[in-house]
Order: structure tokens, then sequence, then C-alpha cells
């Protein structure tokens, strides 16, 4: 059949005859019979009506559709903006004396102004809250060994581990030996979340609850108390704690390697070449190695180091390399003619930022109330874990001390819960818990520990022998775990707390007196004019052996002896230098007498500080910004010439494509720039460099990262031609290192070709380098639509493993950011309001708030904002203010 628009007067065709129509006339249809018109149909005719049925119904189905998921798109935001906090009017808080004003300024930073201590930290807890809740309550989780309670069964191995290493009794012990003033301050913070519980449901606290509930309709947040805050400080004891992951690194390396070679892998720090954060040491003391493993004793430890990785993938934390840098000026350094301090502590990417930047005023600073002091807190920890107050400031990087170690204990075949200590059966301390499953079974979890520490592993079949180390084997054992935040210690609250007081630099090392876990270097600045360091925490003092490799438990020859005395741990105040440098590297020479460890990070970053800084003495904070964001590469300085010369040997004839990537390589500025393409092919020419050296020899679980020590590791290597570890020992031929590196240099080129084009100058870094912040609890579900709404990126990212700018990734899985600047500050003591600072992602954990990403694009450019200190300032740059008034 066939149709004509009688408005339009066109011509349609049907079966071979014409339809046609002028404007105004009725529609014919030309067929069989003529005598029919369009008022009359055939039958077919009939099937229209039929098909304007089906086509309205489809319009309808469409309809419904557009109408649900507008339904759904307004659901979605009205679930996810109904967890966004009041900032602005009245509240009345149960538990406050008087007034709190909370100013927050342009980017979301809350300004606390109080009257007395409890109710300045009450009215911190409610505003973390407010903003954070669901992150601490999730790091909560973490911190109990309690995450199957929220997640489910898919947690039990983390939650095990975590029970195992007992955080909560710890917690619970350190909150009791408290000071009254101390536990003061934990109950008024607690105090503040609770009240923000009390007033909102879960799904008013924050999106991530109505998500939940989709998974676990059970879950309700409990209320929040001072063992939740200081156990907390026990997980990122955890992140920055030991060599352990070095210690089992070096333990299974040995199933392949000769001891010697194994040492070649974990070089010593290279003094002779790169800085020590102190010049001066004392007289040395001599250490003895001690050393205990066997090939089938590696099994056991592959099994320990995943335990530990599921903890880091929790935590983030645990990645090679991960560090921090700091440096102070005194005024003699300084267009200002008073000290400068900067800080950026590297940890693990993540959505939010694990920093929460916070003012906390007294409105009258006294001895009743003596807290006036900003900068960056934990959401669940009361006080500022780094910042400033109004004399001085400070700065932490992870020093990184040997305080884990280790044991192989002999187990009695007889009886699993006895071990063998100096010749007698000792009973095993046992305690069962409890792990609640949500949607599942509790699971009954057994936990034994010796005197060394709790059994992190399972007991074994018995072992051949240990190899060349000529002990004795045991016919069982298992590997306990000694640890320095395992005993019981101050907590982390204490010295924090005394931090945010201190006005000098006595007050400043009696605070950090208090500071056993984790130790870290902290560094000083006054605006009376001083500079300074201090070394906290117990770092043990060991009967024999260094800390290396895992010992024998049951001998009583490696027990710890005691630990060094505060007043013998490194100090400086007012170098003559006129500055203080820390990177993570080694804190004084090798003439000090005692052991902090034999695992630093290898200076790569601390020299390239050092010469920065000593080169561009008298700049002022935008100069140092500019140094917090340099990305040049020391290790490739040294490096490349072997690459480029190893290059133009093996390949005499290039294609077009090594040649442009060639003439890249040699031009490259040695800065890893987003932008930069030299950078792309050095990194991807670097990560086919290790993958031939080391991947043929070491078990996958040791496959190199590729930070400092692998960057030390292959410098050793360079020299020598033949070393065997150039050699594929899987292959028939012998290959030496400019084999291995014109090869890794050609399957650079090719995999760069493929990932990114053919045209060499559109590559670069950013475009492998990228960043993604991801959250931690449900960012990574693997369903689209979930991560998307959580995470943000991925953003081309600049920096490097190893450089200033510390921006790390992991060459055995790939160039995506792994770890980063988590934050970046400068403080300024000749005039507070001129510092600068600026973290990772947003002071906000509510998704779509407007606070929730908008540090993003300053954190990638190595921009800063101000770091507002002067509550005129404040005042001027506020954005919304809260009052929090007394309630019932």
């Amino acid at each position: 059949s066939g149709v004509t628009d009688s408005a339009s007067g066109f011509e349609l065709s049907s079966m071979g005859r014409s339809i046609r129509s002028v404007p105004g006339s009725r529609v014919r249809y030309a067929g069989p019979s003529m005598s029919q018109t369009a008022t009359e149909p055939r039958s077919s005719e009939q099937q229209r009506p039929r098909r304007s049925w089906w086509k309205t119904a489809l319009w309808v189905l469409l309809a419904l559709v557009i109408i649900a998921l507008v339904t759904v798109a307004l659901f979605l935001r009205f679930s996810v903006r109904r967890a966004f906090p009041q900032t602005s009017g009245t509240i009345a808080v149960a538990g406050l004396a008087g007034e709190v004003e909370v100013i927050r300024d342009a980017m979301g930073v809350p300004h606390i102004y109080a009257d007395t201590v409890e109710d300045l930290f009450l009215a911190q807890g409610f505003v973390h809250a407010q903003d954070r809740f669901w992150q601490m309550d999730f790091w909560r989780h973490i911190s109990h060994g309690r995450l199957s309670e929220m997640f489910g069964s898919s947690q039990l191995e983390t939650d095990s581990f975590l029970r195992t290493l007992g955080f909560t009794d710890l917690a619970q012990r350190q909150y009791a030996a408290e000071s009254t003033e101390n536990q003061a301050i934990l109950d008024a913070y607690a105090g503040g979340v609770n009240a923000y519980l009390e007033t909102n449901s879960p799904s008013d606290l924050s999106f991530e609850y109505s998500v939940l509930e989709l998974l676990n309709h059970s879950y309700e947040p409990e209320p929040w108390d001072g063992v939740d805050s200081l156990a907390w400080g026990k997980v990122m004891s955890w992140d920055l704690g030991g060599n352990m992951r070095a210690e089992i690194g070096r333990a299974m390396a040995l199933a392949s390697l000769t001891p010697e070679r194994v040492d070649q892998i974990f070089p010593a720090y290279p003094g002779d070449r790169h800085p020590f954060i102190l010049p001066d040491g004392s007289a040395p003391l001599a250490l003895e190695a001690g050393v205990v493993t066997a090939p089938d004793a590696i099994a056991e430890l592959a099994a320990v180091s995943r335990s530990v990785r599921a903890i880091d993938d929790v935590t983030g934390g645990g990645g090679e390399g991960i560090g921090s840098n700091s440096w102070a000026l005194s005024g003699v350094n300084t267009p200002t003619g008073a000290p400068m301090l900067m800080d950026d502590p590297h940890l693990s990417i993540q959505m939010p930022s694990i920093w929460y930047q916070v003012g906390l005023h007294c409105r009258v600073v006294s001895a009743e109330c003596p807290f006036d002091v900003a900068g960056f807190s934990f959401a669940g920890v009361p006080g500022v874990i780094i910042g400033h107050n109004a004399d001085i400031a400070w700065g932490f990087t992870n020093t990184g001390p040997d305080v884990q170690d280790l044991y192989i204990e002999k187990v009695n075949p007889a009886d699993p819960n006895q071990y063998e200590f100096e010749g007698a059966w000792l009973d095993m301390d046992v305690r069962t818990e409890t792990v609640r499953v949500a949607g599942g079974e509790d699971v009954s979890l057994e936990i034994r520990s010796t005197i060394h520490g709790p059994i992190i592993s399972e007991v074994f079949e018995p072992l051949e022998d240990f190899g060349s180390s000529g002990l004795d084997v045991p016919q069982q054992y298992a590997v306990a775990l000694r640890w320095t935040a395992l005993d019981d210690v101050p907590s982390i609250a204490g010295p924090i707390l005394a931090i945010n007081r201190a006005a000098t630099f006595e007050e400043f090392r009696e605070a950090a007196r208090l500071f056993s876990v984790p130790a870290q270097n902290l560094l000083y600045a006054d605006r009376a004019g001083n500079i300074g360091y201090q070394m906290p925490g117990n770092v043990p003092i060991r009967a024999s052996g260094d800390g290396r490799y895992p010992v024998p438990g049951w001998t009583g020859e490696h027990e710890w002896t005691g630990f060094v005395p505060f007043d013998e741990l490194p100090f400086s105040y007012n170098p003559p230098s006129g500055y203080i440098v820390t990177a993570n590297n080694q804190v004084i020479d090798d003439s000090y007498p005692h052991l902090i460890t034999k695992d630093w990070a290898y200076g790569y970053r601390a020299q390239r500080i050092v010469d920065l800084v000593g080169s561009n003495l008298g700049i002022g904070l935008d100069g140092h910004r500019t140094i917090q964001f340099d990305s040049y590469d020391l290790s490739a300085e040294y490096l490349r010439p072997f690459v480029l010369e190893a290059v133009r040997r093996g390949i005499t004839e290039p294609d077009e494509t090594q040649q442009a990537a060639l003439a890249e390589l040699t031009s490259w500025d040695l800065q890893h720039f987003a932008g930069s393409t030299g950078a792309a092919i050095w990194n991807a020419t670097w990560r086919h460099i290790l993958a031939r050296t080391f991947h043929d020899e070491l078990v996958e679980d040791l496959w190199p990262e590729g930070g400092s020590q692998w960057f030390e590791a292959v410098r050793g290597l360079a020299p020598i031609p033949d070393d065997p570890f150039w050699d594929d020992v899987t292959t028939p031929e012998t290959e030496d290192r400019d084999t291995v590196l014109a090869a890794a240099f050609l399957e650079a080129v090719v995999a760069l070709k493929d990932e990114l084009g053919s045209d060499v100058s559109d590559w670069t870094w950013g475009d492998l380098h990228r960043a993604t912040f991801r959250n931690g609890s449900l960012g990574d579900t693997g369903i689209g639509l979930i991560d998307d709404r959580f995470n943000r990126g991925p953003y081309p990212a600049s920096g490097a493993t190893s450089v200033v700018n510390a921006v790390g990734w992991d060459a055995s899985e790939g160039y995506e950011v792994t770890w980063l600047p988590s934050m970046r500050m400068l403080v300024d003591l000749g005039d507070l309001r001129r510092s600068l600072a600026v973290h990772t992602t947003g002071q906000s954990g509510h998704i779509d708030h407007p606070h929730y990403d908008d540090m993003i694009p300053l954190w990638l450019s190595g921009e800063n904002v101000p770091m507002l200190w002067d509550r005129s300032d404040i005042e001027a740059n506020a954005e919304a203010t809260l009052v929090l008034e007394p309630g019932e």
C-alpha cells in the first residue's frame, strides 16, 4: 500500500502504481477498486491502527523508562545531598558548656573557636563526623578487625590478621593508661561524634550507608568512643612501622640466591654519595648478623607476606619506596629573616584524602585552654597531627626504624600450643575471638602468641634442613611477630596533643619523648628563629643480629634487651648549615653506636632536595613550592648513558619510530612532568630493564616495584657488564648488560607504540602515569555505576618514584599512581598568614559535594591555597559560619 501527504502534495510509489495528490485533496487508493477512498480502506489498511497502537506502546514504554531514569537520578541526587551537613545557622549539641563557632573558609576548611578544651574537641568530633563519618567508621572497622561485619566474608582474611595483631586490646589498655586530661579530650571528642550520630539516620550520615543497605540490611553504626580514636593510631603505626617486608623479602630471595647476591638487591645505604639527616655520629658498635631460613620455609613466609599484603590493600600502606619529604631553614637562609618549614608526607592514593585540614582555637589562650593550632588531622582522632600553632611549626617524615622482627618458633610436635625457648617447652597464650560476618555465620578464630608476639602464620609440615645456616631443623615451626607497637606503650594522642601546645624546642622534645610508635623524623621551626630535629620512638637493642632476616626464637640468642634511651636518640638544634632536610634517608652515619635499621630509603630524594635548597638559599615560599614539585631523576642521570650507549651499539639500523624515541630519550631533561615524552620512554624502558634483569630469578612476590632500592641495585650492577643478574637463566644464551638494556628499550618502544600510537611526539608520561583517587571501601566493586560515583580520575600525573615529587607507581603492575604526596604544607614563621597548604582531594567525604574533589586540580598542578590563620582573614574568606550551642 502507499500513502500521500495531502498537505504537501508529494508522491509515493505503491506496488508499481502511482499515488498522486495535490494540496487540499482527499487521498485515494489507486488499486483494483477505485471507488474505495481513504475513508473506506480495504482490509489491508485495517492494519494501520494496529501499527499505530504498537508505536504508541513503544512511546509509552520509552516514556516510562525515561521517567524511571529521571526518578532514579532524582532519588540518587536526594540520597547523596541529604547527607550534606548543615554548615550555617545554629545547632544545639548535647554536652557543650558554651557556644562554639565553626567558620568554614572557601575550601571548606573549618576553623573552630571555643572557650574550653572540652568544647573545642567536642566540636572537632562533631565536624569530623559531619564531613567524614563513613571514613571514620570504615577506619574503625579496620582498626578492630571487624570489616566482615560491614562487607561480609570477603574480608575474613584481613579481619583474621588484624585480630591476631590485637589492636583493640592494645588501644583499650592505652586509653586506661592515659592522663585524666587526655581522657577528657578523647571523651569530649567522642561526645561530639555521637551528638552528630544521634540526630541522623545512617542514610543521613553518608550516601555510602544507602549503598551498604543494599548489601547488608542489618548494619547500624555504633557510638564512638576514645578507644576507637586510639586504635586508628595502631593502624597508622602498621603503615609506618618496621622492615618486616624487607625481612620477608630477603628470606624468600634466599630460596634462589646466595646471601651475597641477596645483598646486591638489598644494598647498603650509599653514604659516600647521598646525605645523612645529621652529619655527626659517635663510637661504633659492632653488630653480628644472624640468619635462619630454608627453602621449605619460603612457602610459610610467602603466606605471611600475603597476609601482610591483605592489610596493606585495605589500609593503603606498605608500598616499597613510600616515604616523605621535609625541610626547615633558619632565618639566615630566608628572605624574611624568619624560619620556614616544608612538609609533604607520602601515603597511598585514596578518596577522600587521608588528611582533614582544621583550625582549633581557644578564644582566650591560657593555661586552662591552651590550644591555638592549625594544620592536618585524621578524621577520628582529636588534635592536629602536622601543622603549626602561634609559636612553632612541625612536620613528620617516616624514619623507618627496624622495630619488627620475625621469630621462627620451634613448635612441639606433640602439642601445637607449646613452643621451645632455651631448652624448655612453654605454653602459648591462646585466646579465641568471634568474627561476625554479614550475611553469614560467625567465625571462631583461635589466636596464639609466644613471648615474642602473636603467631602470624600457620603451623606446617617438618622441614628437611635450613641449608647453609648450620642450625638445627625444628620438627614443626611457626612465625611470630615481635613489634614495638604490640607492647604496652603510650598512644599517639599524648605526644600529638603535647606538640599542639608546645612553644619551645625544649617543650617539643618533651612531647617527642612520649612518641613510642611509630618512630618519625620530627622537624621543628619556631618564631623565635630556631630550627631543630628529633628522632623519637622505641628502637630495640638486640642481643645479637641486625634484624635483616628472621631469627630462631628457641635459642634465646636474638632477644631484645631494651630500647635506645631517648636522650641517646639523634637530634639537632640550629645546625651550622642553617637548614635540615629529611627524606627517609639514613639519619646518622655508621659511627652512631645503636642500630636504627639497615633498610633506609636510598637518598635520591634527599640528595636532590639538599642540592636545590643548598644552591637556592634565600628563596621564598614560592621557590620552595617549586622544589616540592620538582621531578628531576638522579637515578636516570646515572643510568641513561648506559642505556643510550647500549642502544647505539645494539641497534645498528633503527626504524623511524626507534630513531624518534632515541632522540627524545637523548634530549630528555630528566624531569618527570606529565607532558614529557622523554619521561614516558624512560619509565617504560626502566620497567622492562627490571623485568629482564630480575623476573627470571625471583618469585613473583619479589618482583621489583621500582623504588630507590632497585635504583641502587641496578646502579651497582651497571659497571659490571657480565654480572649474573644480567643473564636470563631461562634461555640457553648468556645475556650481558648491553643486551638487556638495548632489548628493554626496544620492548618499551613497541609497548608505547601499541598503547599510545605511532607518533612518538604524541607520547607523554601523563598518558601512562595516571592518578585515580579511589574510595577504599566502595570504589573498587567492579560495578561501574557505583565505582564512578565514588572515584575521581584517572588524571595525568607528574612525578615518579624517588624524585622529590614522589608520585609512585609499581613497575611490576603498570604505571598507575599507587602513592603520592598526601598533602603539601609550607609554613612561614615570619608571618603565618603567608603559609600555604593543599591535600589531595577535598575536605568533604560526601560524593558530589563541592568540596569532595575541589583540591585535585590544585594538587595535580603543584598549586596551594592560603593556610588561613588570623581570624580576620578567615572571616574575610568565610563560606559559612555555624554556631553550636549547648543542647539537651
